[in-house]
């Protein structure tokens, strides 16, 4: 009985976990460099997924980042479905050729960044306001560069180590 429910409980778990990795991409083309994309201005559209699947909201949003060599300073506009504005100003630090790290007023602490080949893997806490609190959430955020116009954005969402939302984002750099 008790190595039924530990074989079933490995099995759950294992499966529930990401095996990708940044790395995984160093070799592959285009090379995504974060700073170089998103520097100028560059349109966004996506949609915001629940737990099960359901689109709950869309977006556009602009951004326009500029980079000074060692930092890009990245600032949004997201105007959701619903009428929502919302902004956010990235301060992203490049620390070598391959890792990152970046602040943001609703960021809980550092985002971590990891650049390799068409891949970037950003990791940080979102606070998100509901209903006059402010909640928790990880983000798991992937881009991948499809050529020099076009990156694609998922995020998976995470709540004590629950999905609890997906993100699905279209830039194009202008």
């Amino acid at each position: 009985m008790y190595k039924t429910l530990t074989l079933i409980l490995f099995f759950f778990l294992t499966g529930c976990v990401n095996n990708m990795k940044p790395s995984d991409f160093k070799d592959q083309e285009p090379r995504l460099i974060i700073e170089n994309f998103l520097s100028g201005k560059v349109k966004a559209w996506g949609i915001l997924q629940n737990r099960s699947g359901k689109v709950i909201r869309q977006f556009s949003a602009d951004l326009n980042g500029k980079w000074d060599g060692k930092q890009l300073i990245l600032d949004e506009k997201f105007i959701w479905s619903d009428g929502e504005i919302q902004t956010r100003k990235w301060t992203i630090n490049k620390l070598n050729e391959n890792r990152y790290e970046g602040e943001a007023s609703d960021v809980a602490g550092k985002a971590i960044g990891y650049s390799y080949g068409p891949a970037f893997k950003f990791e940080y806490v979102l606070l998100i306001p509901i209903k006059g609190k402010q909640i928790k959430i990880k983000f798991d955020d992937w881009i991948f560069k499809q050529d020099d116009k076009i990156a694609i954005n998922r995020a998976k969402m995470t709540k004590f180590g629950f999905t609890v939302g997906e993100l699905t984002v279209m830039f194009s750099k202008e």
